[in-house]
């Protein structure tokens, strides 16, 4: 009778071992295609701890990092690192139907030992194959803070090629002819500067709220400010910067 009692544990143990074996196949077949990849399916939960997720498009490109501080994601052009390596940028990172970023939100914020703080809030826009064409930004350092709305433009030049083009520059030797090249290659031509801010609503270190209104080269034209005292004041400039004509005080004197 033991001998008995001994196959049918036997038994028993197999088809427990058999019946584990075939639900798992089962569970895993449920989420993927049959050819060991993961299928589209739908899970919820209560709270996720993450340093770091990637929403990917079918083909693997990037669309969006979210990210800390140390995992921060660099900038990609069609799928791969240029421009620079290594900066922190906790946030999301926006990519574009071919890969390359254009835009992304940042949070920064601490408090050092001598108590000054370096805190930055930035949400920006990038214009095509270029850098950020609109802005939102809070930044403070060492007590001075300022706060607002920039609108930008940008030269037409690829910026994976201007980055090309730098990085050429910075592989020669030092020297003054070498330091002109990178000046003029950061500057972009004068009838087209690599950034020009065209408008710039906030309120600045001075705390001052103002509107600058400006033209293609980036020199503002039409100034709106009220100070920390209450002063309100309009004023008209030339390409130079000097003050043509203001409300209240009229036209600037010799004009």
């Amino acid at each position: 009778m033991s001998n008995n009692i001994e196959h049918d544990l036997k038994l028993l143990k197999l088809y427990a071992l058999f019946t584990t074996v075939v639900m798992a196949v089962l569970g895993l077949a449920a989420f993927t295609n049959g050819r060991g990849e993961v299928v589209g399916s739908h899970a919820k939960f209560d709270v996720v701890d993450a340093e770091r997720v990637n929403i990917r498009e079918p083909n693997g490109n990037l669309r969006l990092a979210l990210t800390n501080g140390p995992r921060s994601q660099n900038p990609l052009y069609k799928g791969q690192p240029f421009l620079y390596t290594g900066r922190h940028r906790p946030g999301i990172i926006f990519f574009n139907d071919e890969g390359t970023e254009n835009g992304g939100l940042l949070i920064i914020g601490q408090r050092d030992s001598l108590g000054r703080v370096n805190a930055l809030g930035h949400l920006s826009l990038d214009q095509y194959n270029q850098d950020q064409v609109f802005v939102i930004q809070y930044a403070e350092r060492n007590g001075k803070r300022r706060v607002g709305v920039q609108i930008n433009d940008r030269h037409e030049t690829s910026i994976y090629d201007w980055s090309a083009q730098r990085d050429s520059l910075n592989r020669l030797p030092d020297s003054p002819a070498k330091t002109e090249a990178l000046r003029r290659l950061m500057a972009g031509s004068p009838d087209d500067p690599r950034v020009a801010e065209r408008i710039y609503l906030g309120r600045d270190t001075a705390k001052t709220a103002v509107i600058n209104l400006s033209d293609k080269l980036g020199k503002p034209r039409l100034r709106l400010s009220v100070d920390s005292l209450g002063t309100a004041r309009v004023e008209f400039l030339d390409g130079q910067g000097r003050v043509t004509y203001s409300l209240p005080g009229g036209a600037a004197p010799g004009r």
